[in-house]
């Protein structure tokens, strides 16, 4: 598969994967391999750990001048239509069991949320859908639904939050394609994100118990947990530059191959640093995805 721009693409991947394995890294204070057979450490933990690293990329946000968005807002009502996406985003993320899911599985249920796009475009916009786009997110959706029955460490409250997840991407997509401000560039749209994840979680932390139940999170006190937040929240930084760099220095096409292939790179890393148990089936269902995101891939860079 040829892809344009190598060294923006390269860099890309390799922000993709270290955001990834940071994120899980901080999903708890030890080595991901020392946690084998300590899940009651994880049972309580409260969002301190991800607020942490969104409240960083917000610092660092404003001080950025690639990404300053100008005040007094000319644009209000663009800004304000926004703030539905980013609750979206917020939602989407999903809670305290998402982030133990291995990457693969979660890279599996999160590219699912194609089929509500496909589907959207398809039934309630009458668009023309080619049969090998049909096909891929059939394949998308099988290996979505089969992947729960057939997962070892199958955990309910996980796809619960995994179902949440894709259903508010896929409507984060539908709504991204419906409406595109034409006041606010994708780095205005990432700040705002940013700028609502903070407040509505520094808002919720109290409501939601969070705000002293985080004094009795085990790894409050770990160096740890606190480097992690912290790298967590500026590599999350680089790789939203990278993502807005690249969309806007390449097609449609060309960003969803670099983007597949830094899933793939990723997802085949994870199990060699992360516990991860997984039969003929799983995998069966992992290979799946893999198979229905290329097809999308191939229908999206040729216009099929």
């Amino acid at each position: 598969m040829y892809l344009k721009r190598p060294a923006g693409g390269l860099a890309f991947c390799l922000f993709y994967l270290a955001s990834c394995f940071t994120n899980k890294v901080r999903a708890g204070a030890e080595p991901p391999r020392a946690r084998r057979g300590r899940g009651r450490a994880r049972r309580r933990r409260p969002r301190c750990g991800r607020s942490g690293g969104l409240r960083l990329r917000g610092r660092v946000c404003p001080v950025c001048p690639e990404i300053y968005l100008p005040y007094p807002f000319s644009r209000v009502a663009d800004v304000g239509g926004w703030t539905s996406a980013s609750c979206l985003l917020e939602a989407g993320l999903g809670g305290d069991k998402l982030v133990f899911k291995p990457i693969p599985v979660f890279l599996t249920m999160h590219n699912a949320a194609e089929v509500i796009t496909c589907g959207f475009q398809k039934f309630v916009q009458k668009e023309q859908t080619s049969h090998l786009k049909v096909c891929s997110v059939l394949f998308l959706l099988v290996a979505a639904v089969c992947l729960p029955l057939c997962d070892t460490q199958f955990d309910p409250s996980g796809y619960f939050w995994a179902l949440i997840h894709l259903i508010c991407v896929g409507a984060y997509k539908i709504f991204h394609k419906l409406w595109k401000p034409s006041s606010l560039s994708d780095l205005d749209q990432q700040y705002i994100n940013y700028v609502f994840s903070v407040v509505l979680l520094a808002s919720a932390s109290h409501p939601a118990g969070d705000l002293f139940s985080a004094l009795d999170f085990p790894f409050l006190y770990f160096y740890r947990f606190h480097s992690s937040c912290c790298a967590s929240g500026l590599l999350g930084f680089f790789l939203m530059l990278h993502t807005v760099k690249l969309k806007s220095s390449t097609t449609s096409g060309q960003y969803t191959a670099w983007s597949f292939l830094a899933k793939v790179i990723t997802a085949s890393l994870s199990p060699f640093f992360f516990v991860m148990t997984a039969n003929v089936l799983t995998i069966s269902c992992l290979v799946i995805s893999g198979v229905g995101e290329a097809l999308l891939v191939y229908t999206e860079r040729t216009g099929t």
